[in-house]
């Protein structure tokens, strides 16, 4: 019953190394490269790891091209403070050219006066009016060209450019905060997996020299009871070798996890799935940190891209409503425009006055009525001002809340270390004293199997502990926005 429960124990302990090995998503970069069975295996340190998978990671690129979408919006709101110049050309063949048909008339002298007219077979008669024929003047030829020059400089527009600049400064800075936060997440997820395949290094150890020493056990167990001593029976040798054979099934499965781990810290570098890297570091860092949590969740307020990416948005909703605003005042530009004309026709139109020349003007637009769409547009932007300083303030709760039980976790691990370390050095001597007295036949064999059980429980228990601390210190830097440690130490 004894060995059923110890085994179901160890069968815990070894049978999580899938969970412990993969989790859910400083020294110098160097790195070492080998062929295996066709496999590429890389050593590489933590350092050299991260970089890697800030290089190929395919989500960062995305992230860099939205800063640079919102940077170039940005750039399109500021050209509006800027005169909007345009050059003009073009050539025009009409059908026929162009006339102006000066109707017949009747002109009257003035003041009643008159002049003398001949009339054939009449003679000379005086006349007080005149008729003026139909005349038809031709203004220009079929063929023209024409070259300008148009200027137009917005003085005032009631605050519309500088909301339009808000909108797409708060966006560049949102989109530069989505951009940090996905450097973040890929940070966070190597270490993950660094230190997964480091723990995953040592439980297999564990589970390799708990069953050497078992394996001496047995040895030493089959050879008392061939001597026929009479302490040790032929159960007891029966109950060993089954306890061994188990052992040897669960360290075949802590050496799958081990290689798992390392591939799995491969793929999240952007390597190929034919790749996996071994972990330089063999120990599981430990360094207990003291904190306090109200200015943790300060820090987090200074350097979390969530709250700055609210903030952002804040400052975008609040340009928006500048811009809506806007569209109660008048808008005054100055406008101008410098042309050429060419036309071969020197009469008409196509006078040299009329050719050439320059104009400048003050231009003023005022909506009287729309209606009521500027008010719809102003009640909506400050509706979303509103909305956003609510969600702000979830935020805010949430960022502190989430902080809070990192930092109580975190406590509980940095307790649980010294514990589990304590249980630890207990077990291993424990295992040492009963492996000697079971060479003098001091100690039953179910005694000296369940102190090298136990040794091999508190071993994985401990890493296991330490695997979870720097866990927590790391989805402390995701959260905070910042590497805890330097910011606590600066």
């Amino acid at each position: 019953m004894v060995y059923r429960i110890l085994l179901g124990c160890a069968a815990f302990i070894f049978f999580i190394m899938p969970t412990l090995c993969i989790p859910p998503a400083s020294t110098s970069a160097q790195t070492t490269l080998e062929q295996r069975d066709g496999k590429i295996i890389k050593t590489a340190t933590l350092e050299a790891c991260i970089q890697t998978a800030l290089q190929n990671n395919h989500r960062r690129p995305a992230s860099r091209y939205a800063v640079k979408m919102a940077e170039a919006q940005h750039r399109q709101a500021l050209a509006a403070y800027w005169p909007q110049v345009n050059l003009q050309a073009g050539y025009q063949r009409m059908d026929e050219s162009q006339n102006f048909l000066f109707p017949a008339s009747e002109m009257a002298m003035p003041m009643g006066g008159s002049i003398p007219v001949t009339i054939p077979g009449v003679g000379t008669v005086p006349a007080s009016s005149f008729s003026v024929p139909e005349q038809d003047v031709k203004l220009m030829d079929e063929d023209s060209y024409r070259a300008s020059l148009e200027a137009t400089w917005l003085l005032y527009d009631g605050g519309m450019r500088k909301g339009y600049r808000e909108q797409t400064g708060g966006l560049v800075k949102a989109m530069e905060q989505e951009s940090r936060r996905t450097d973040l997440e890929i940070v966070d997820s190597v270490k993950r997996f660094y230190y997964g395949a480091v723990l995953a290094a040592r439980l297999h150890q564990i589970g390799m020299d708990t069953l050497a020493r078992m394996e001496a056990t047995l040895d030493l167990t089959e050879a008392m009871y061939k001597e026929g001593s009479g302490r040790v029976k032929k159960t007891d040798f029966l109950d060993n070798k089954v306890m061994v054979e188990s052992i040897r099934a669960m360290v075949a499965l802590l050496e799958k996890n081990e290689l798992m781990a390392r591939a799995a810290l491969a793929n999240t570098m952007g390597m190929s799935w034919k790749e996996s890297v071994i972990p330089v570091d063999m120990e599981l860092p430990y360094r207990p940190i003291s904190m306090h949590l109200d200015s943790l969740v300060s820090t987090a307020y200074r350097f979390s891209p969530d709250w700055a990416k609210v903030d952002a948005g804040l400052l975008a909703a609040e340009g928006a409503a500048r811009t809506a605003k806007s569209g109660y005042f008048p808008k005054l530009a100055l406008t101008g425009e410098l042309f050429k004309w060419w036309n071969d026709y020197d009469a008409g139109m196509a006078t040299d006055r009329n050719k050439e020349g320059w104009n400048i003007g003050v231009g003023v637009e005022f909506q009287l009525f729309n209606g009521f769409l500027t008010k719809g547009k102003v009640d909506a932007a400050r509706a979303r001002i509103a909305k956003i300083k609510a969600e702000q303030i979830l935020l805010k709760e949430g960022i502190g809340l989430q902080i809070k039980d990192t930092f109580l976790a975190l406590n509980a691990a940095q307790k649980a270390y010294q514990a589990t370390h304590d249980a630890m050095t207990a077990a291993l001597e424990s295992r040492d004293l009963n492996t000697r007295a079971y060479r003098n036949e001091l100690v039953e064999t179910e005694d000296v199997i369940t102190a090298q059980l136990m040794e091999a429980l508190m071993s994985a228990q401990h890493y296991k502990t330490c695997y979870e601390h720097v866990a927590l210190l790391s989805q402390l830097d995701l959260v905070v926005g910042a590497e805890v440690l330097k910011t606590i130490e600066k």
